[in-house]
């Protein structure tokens, strides 16, 4: 196996443990069946261990995700309806790959653009050639990497919108993960802008 193929057994068993089959209503074996081609593909994959696995909204549905991440014990919450999650949704150019899993190369939380306007970060974002995070994938950095948000900073989640116009937020509140939204034109001191720089369905690994 190579390092990405590992990294990505690694992430999927963590979510599996979390309870991931059950919001997809399936069981676990069936449930790493549908990551085992993208996971096989990486095999020869040389890129390495700055990765993210991310399940589609279609395998497993939003709303419930930030419950079933914690940092020391403390679990993740929201103050948001379900409805209101769920309208979150990718903006054009930022679509996952065909699912239900794909990779996201080299996520950050955005530090460098930490305390910009969404509207100023987005781009920011844009001229450095990078690519904003989507609710999923933020919801996947809080579930991998929780310690991000104690050793970074919490973000903004600009690849995703609501018909309103707020974006999807996620930091630290009350000794917990967060998960709610800000307006398009206020800033914060502490959220950055979280961005990757690929976005790898198993089709462009063949």
């Amino acid at each position: 196996m190579s390092k990405a193929s590992e990294e990505a057994q690694k992430q999927l068993d963590r979510i599996v443990a979390l309870g991931y089959p059950d919001v997809a209503d399936m069981s676990a074996a069936a449930f790493r069946a549908l990551a085992r081609p993208l996971i096989r593909a990486l095999e020869d994959s040389d890129l390495g261990t700055q990765i993210l696995l991310v399940p589609t909204r279609e395998l497993v549905s939003p709303e419930s995700l930030i419950a079933r991440t914690s940092i020391n014990r403390m679990a993740g919450f929201t103050t948001m309806p379900p409805r209101d999650i769920a309208s979150f949704l990718p903006q054009d150019g930022f679509e996952p790959p065909e699912g239900p899993f794909y990779l996201v190369v080299e996520p950050r939380t955005g530090t460098c653009y930490i305390n910009r306007e969404p509207d100023v970060a987005r781009k920011l974002i844009d001229s450095d050639e990078r690519l904003p995070l989507t609710l999923e994938e933020g919801l996947a950095i809080a579930t991998q990497h929780p310690e991000w948000l104690l050793e970074k900073n919490g973000f903004n989640l600009l690849g995703s919108r609501s018909a309103d116009g707020r974006v999807p937020s996620i930091w630290m509140s009350q000794n917990a993960p967060r998960l709610g939204a800000v307006w398009p034109n206020s800033r914060h001191t502490w959220l950055g802008n979280a961005f990757c720089v690929s976005r790898r369905g198993v089709s462009l690994f063949h």
